[in-house]
């Protein structure tokens, strides 16, 4: 049992141990929200605008007025090849046996994920071919093709060396050749389509119809969502997309299809899946309506097709529906192009609009460098503390034999500088590896709490371990200095004190304008 001494002598023992910590919190917390605030004024914030023009179908079922019975035939292909400014490329050929009359052709155009015949549009070519329309799919030219550089303008001159070869084929009615175009290539094909009258009519499939940049934007937001992601990771949206890269190159990434479309005279069918969660269904259906309507162009159908996925597959497999519309639509133009329902399908939502995406005041360059700079100063400084010691230690014992310990960082001050530094480290470690896990889940419609709201909740919480330990550097860093003693004795040893801890408030910074310190402001 304690006596009255001994009590009154460790009650203020605890409250300074209670205020010490109270301190500490406060500060940690204090460093948070200066971090949130920076990260926030950093912008652009994220704030995409709804959609508040619906889109209602006529009628549910997707079957194309004045489109007949398609007959079936026997299908033969054979290889071409294409000759392109600077090179060849090769080419499948599929028709139909047996039918004698002049028969429409399609030219296909691929999208970002294909490039070679004997892989994409499969069943398509197969069953435009099945149904008495002669199909070719070239393969793509990829040696003016690649993530960093691409030129739609030069790609549409490509495709239409295609388009003139299968009109000159033989068998083939040269006035009804016309475009399949998918994905990306919904960029190309009204290029095509403006540029040579001669094309007969426009399929668009999955089409973005809004600028590359704007699509992924719109594509990553629809994918968080789907995910479940926690609100503040949606600021690393304009953040990501908006900026410009290292090194130049993206810049197709403002490309806008708006005056070829503008300029399409052709007839129209414009196709979406209404599982596809990466397309503005409903916004790009209704633009490619507006731009045709300005070239005097009223024969656009569109169609939605229930539970389709970005390639009109469902469960795997393209939708027979869909090809059988294609087919009938082709064989039975020009009566098909302006036939009723006009809007058909599935009823598709689309909940915001795909949208200019903000500038950020960061671009590639910059976010990589302040990340490569942070990290060198961490890095390099103990590195060369270690060097420094073992060039120290080699020449006393040359000269006088074993050294004595020289000079020391103060107590303490060593482990809380490295538990700063390595903690902001990996937490930028930390937060590249959840980019990578989610952008993985969402490109697969996955979802996975665990990741997604466990691994946010881990990366904050080594965000805030980080300001900790800061806290806790600066109290040993001034305890030291009251006490007379040199934090960090030597000129090499201050270097690394102030190299690792501006690298560390580098990363911090990184770390704040990502959002990983945001507090809904």
């Amino acid at each position: 049992m304690l006596r009255s001494g001994e009590r009154s002598s460790r009650a203020p023992e605890t409250v300074s141990r209670r205020r010490t910590a109270y301190r500490i919190t406060a500060s940690t917390v204090l460093g948070v929200v200066l971090l949130a605030v920076l990260g926030a004024v950093m912008g652009p914030q994220w704030d995409p605008v709804p959609m508040s023009d619906p889109l209602t179908v006529q009628t549910a079922s997707t079957v194309i007025g004045d489109a007949g019975e398609v007959g079936t035939y026997e299908v033969k292909t054979s290889i071409v090849t294409v000759q392109l400014e600077g090179t060849t490329i090769d080419a499948q050929i599929s028709e139909p046996v047996g039918l004698a009359t002049p028969k429409p052709g399609v030219v296909f155009i691929h999208g970002a994920g294909t490039g070679r015949y004997d892989v994409a549009f499969l069943a398509q070519a197969h069953a435009l071919a099945a149904s008495g329309i002669v199909a070719m799919v070239p393969n793509k030219r990829l040696d003016t093709y690649t993530t960093r550089h691409r030129n739609y303008v030069s790609m549409a001159d490509d495709y239409d060396a295609s388009v003139n070869l299968l009109q000159s084929y033989p068998g083939v009615d040269p006035s009804r050749v016309g475009l399949y175009a998918e994905s990306e290539g919904g960029w190309i094909a009204p290029v095509i389509a403006a540029q040579d009258p001669d094309v007969g009519f426009v399929v668009l499939v999955s089409s973005p119809v809004v600028p590359p940049r704007q699509q992924a934007a719109f594509a990553v937001d629809s994918y968080l969502r789907n995910t479940g992601v926690p609100h503040g990771v949606f600021r690393a949206i304009p953040r990501a997309v908006g900026m410009s890269f290292p090194g130049g190159g993206f810049e197709y990434a403002d490309f806008d299809v708006t005056p070829y479309q503008r300029r399409m005279h052709q007839p129209v069918l414009v196709v979406y899946g209404t599982g596809d969660a990466s397309m503005p269904l409903i916004q790009g259906a209704l633009q490619v309506i507006d731009d045709t309507a300005l070239a005097q162009n009223s024969d656009v159908t569109v169609r939605y097709y229930a539970g389709a996925n970005h390639g009109i597959r469902v469960g795997g497999v393209v939708d027979s529906d869909f090809l059988r519309d294609l087919s009938g639509w082709v064989l039975a133009l020009p009566a098909t192009a302006a036939s009723e329902p006009r809007i058909a399908g599935d009823q598709p939502t689309q909940t915001y609009l795909a949208s200019p995406v903000p500038q950020p005041r960061w671009n590639g360059d910059v976010a990589l460098a302040l990340i490569a700079i942070g990290v060198a100063l961490i890095v390099l400084g103990p590195l060369a503390v270690g060097i420094a010691r073992g060039v120290e230690a080699a020449v006393d014992g040359a000269r006088h034999g074993p050294s004595l310990p020289g000079p020391r960082f103060a107590r303490g001050v060593l482990p809380r500088l490295v538990a700063v530094g390595g903690g902001a480290i990996l937490t930028v470690i930390a937060l590249g590896w959840y980019v990578i896990s989610v952008a993985r889940l969402a490109l697969n419609y996955e979802r996975n709490d665990l990741v997604v709201q466990g691994g946010w909740l881990l990366v904050r919480l080594l965000g805030i371990a980080v300001v900790l330990a800061v806290v806790l550097l600066v109290r040993r860093y001034s305890s030291a200095r009251s006490a007379g003693v040199r934090p960090a004795p030597g000129v090499l040893r201050t270097l690394v004190l102030w190299g690792g801890a501006v690298g560390s408030g580098i990363l911090l910074v990184a770390l704040a304008y990502w959002g990983v310190y945001q507090l809904g402001i």
